[in-house]
């Protein structure tokens, strides 16, 4: 009887080891199996970010600089002034271009009105009648310094070759500033161009001017000399 006990005992023992070590089995297998590919897709995923990285880093060094079109920045520059430097990139010629056309047109608009004003001072003063007083023209009165009679001007040559004299200076540098307002603007194309041409010329950085003693020594025909030599590195 002791002995059955004993046997009964022992086979639910193993039974229940039975029953319980695979579920743990299993339970450690799976953690570890789980572990296992969740640390792999971590590092894949990191490795995969690193490499993604790099690349951008790389099309970024990469990248196509600028270089500007030399027909292009005519043409812009031939359509508007100033758009070809700013086409160029080169924003801090825009108030030399501007400032330059603002000049021009500003000489332009004073020397036109001035030989405006001397030219027909001088045709009404050509056709006004010294004995109608009433019908004299204030285009030419007004050039009579004030306090003096007008009627001792109308007749007055040297008052009449100054008004001729006004008018043809005037419109001469009239149209001075007109020939100065067209060459500015072919010279902002022209700077549009070569500015687009020499965009990525280089320039050494050592460019720098040395200035050393020369001695020749003398010869049969010449004394020795002494003076300066001027260097540029380039």
């Amino acid at each position: 009887m002791e002995h059955c006990c004993k046997i009964i005992i022992m086979t639910f023992v193993v039974l229940s080891n039975g029953l319980t070590s695979p579920a743990c089995a299993q339970e450690t297998g799976v953690a570890g199996n789980d572990t296992v590919p969740r640390i792999f897709a971590d590092s894949t995923r990191v490795g995969e970010l690193q490499q993604a990285d790099t690349l951008k880093r790389l099309e970024m060094t990469n990248a196509p600089l600028f270089k500007p079109n030399s027909r292009r920045a005519v043409i812009y520059s031939a359509v508007f002034p100033g758009l070809g430097q700013i086409y160029n990139r080169k924003y801090w010629k825009l108030p030399l271009v501007y400032g330059g056309y603002m000049g021009f047109i500003y000489a332009v608009t004073w020397n036109n009105k001035n030989y405006q004003d001397y030219s027909q001072a001088y045709f009404d003063l050509s056709k006004d009648d010294p004995n109608s007083p009433d019908s004299w023209h204030e285009s030419w009165i007004s050039f009579v310094p004030a306090g003096r009679d007008p009627a001792s001007y109308l007749t007055d040559s040297n008052f009449k070759s100054r008004l001729k004299n006004g008018r043809d200076f005037y419109r001469r540098y009239r149209d001075l500033s007109i020939i100065l307002t067209i060459g500015w603007y072919f010279i902002c194309m022209a700077d549009a161009y070569v500015d687009a041409q020499l965009f990525d010329f280089d320039i050494s950085p050592d460019l720098s001017l040395r200035i050393e003693p020369v001695v020749a020594p003398a010869t049969r025909c010449t004394a020795s000399l002494y003076g300066l030599s001027c260097n540029i590195t380039f």
